[in-house]
């Protein structure tokens, strides 16, 4: 649980250029990679993304603009990257104008229980992170370079002239 907005917004700067990151690496046509036809497309993963900033935060009093529906799912890979910047970065203004340290201790329902502001944030971080394992996996598969986001990805080694651990 997060104890103070500046620690929380920290993290989510990090974690929020790891996954803009990874957004910027799709393209249309990868959009469509699925590991199966039971399972969600990286599109519809990658929107997902997007929209779970605004629907993970809707009990919340905060108020920013930001998709709030995960369906159905853009068809151009910029538009999902570019939704994403202005959802985390409309996401972030709200915190720092609307909320104190104090309203991570304040209590909402999320999934039929109650639940304080900061232990939400961090469900928030690790719903995102959740998610951003699934599309390296789908970036991967459909061919386009995956890029480092807690250390160097397998293409990343050799720019430290380094050969990547097998």
């Amino acid at each position: 649980m997060f104890q103070t907005l500046d620690h929380f917004i920290k993290s989510w700067e990090f974690e929020a250029a790891a996954t803009q990151k990874l957004l910027s690496k799709l393209t249309d046509e990868s959009l469509k990679q699925e590991i199966t036809s039971q399972n969600w497309t990286l599109g519809r993963i990658a929107w997902h993304t997007v929209a779970a900033i605004r629907i993970i935060t809707s009990n919340t009093n905060l108020t920013f603009d930001a998709p709030a529906e995960d369906y159905p799912v853009p068809t151009t890979a910029q538009f999902i990257a570019d939704s994403y910047y202005q959802a985390s970065n409309a996401f972030i203004q709200a915190l720092k104008k609307e909320w104190t340290d104090h309203t991570l201790q304040e209590r909402i329902e999320f999934f039929g229980q109650q639940m304080p502001n900061g232990s939400l944030l961090m469900f928030l971080i690790q719903h995102q992170s959740h998610h951003r394992g699934q599309m390296t996996v789908l970036v991967r598969q459909a061919g386009l370079t995956v890029p480092g986001i807690y250390g160097p990805s397998k293409e990343e080694w050799a720019k430290f002239g380094m050969d990547a651990p097998h």
